[in-house]
């Protein structure tokens, strides 16, 4: 299984997230000029962003989008991309570009084709990404029962975007969501995932030992994915 990396404070673990992925840009922006960073929501990454974003880094080279999204516009509080804004894209990262995956398409699956083609012309693959994952063992927005979930872990597609529809009888996601598929992880230069507390890793060591097709932690091991888990047990940020 892969290794845990554990860390003794939330300050730590937030430091090391945002320097593993501020050194892949960095090492990208040397080699192509140019960098592509995919960040996740929640309130979760928001301690790693607001070390990230005071990285002396030339932003302007930096490309910055989501791994998935709520089918909603910016001004939106559920927007994912109005909190990258406000968490990371600010400051110096400001100079930083922003593709954003929502579209205020007719249907949630024309965003997604919108975006792929949007996150298609900015290069074959990310080169750095920040992954949550939540108690269901969700990562992006590959929920567990969700009609979507199988062909959003098919390793050998090409790497896209695909809208996810809400959820029934209760179950995740609670609205329409736009989602990357495995591809893009799999090809990822670096994929950080970031948890916290004793629950969330014992949902990891479990979804490691999945079902690659149904799993999404462990369709992320499968494809060897460049993946690097970065776990502290504070379960709250101070």
């Amino acid at each position: 299984m892969t290794e845990i990396q554990t860390l003794p404070t939330a300050a730590d673990w937030a430091q090391a997230c945002a320097d593993s992925l501020i050194e892949t840009l960095a090492q990208a922006i040397a080699a192509d000029g140019r960098a592509v960073f995919a960040g996740s929501g929640g309130s979760t990454p928001a301690p790693i962003y607001e070390r990230m974003r005071q990285a002396q880094i030339d932003w302007a080279r930096v490309t910055a989008t989501l791994i998935d999204e709520r089918y909603v516009p910016e001004s939106s509080p559920d927007s994912n991309a109005a909190l990258l804004k406000q968490t990371l894209l600010t400051g110096s990262a400001s100079a930083a570009r922003f593709v954003p995956m929502f579209h205020p398409e007719v249907t949630v699956d024309r965003a997604a084709a919108l975006a792929t083609q949007a996150l298609a012309a900015e290069g074959a693959r990310f080169d750095a990404v920040l992954l949550g994952m939540g108690g269901d063992g969700h990562i992006c927005s590959m929920f567990p029962q969700s009609p979507t979930l199988k062909t959003l872990l098919i390793p050998g597609l090409p790497p896209a975007v695909y809208g996810v529809p809400q959820g029934r009888d209760g179950m995740a996601p609670s609205m329409e969501r736009l989602s990357i598929n495995l591809p893009y992880l799999a090809q990822a230069g670096r994929v950080v995932l970031a948890i916290t507390g004793a629950e969330k890793r014992a949902v990891f060591e479990r979804e490691a030992q999945g079902d690659p097709a149904v799993t999404p932690i462990a369709a992320l091991i499968a494809a060897n994915t460049p993946l690097e888990v970065y776990w502290t047990e504070a379960a709250r940020w101070p």
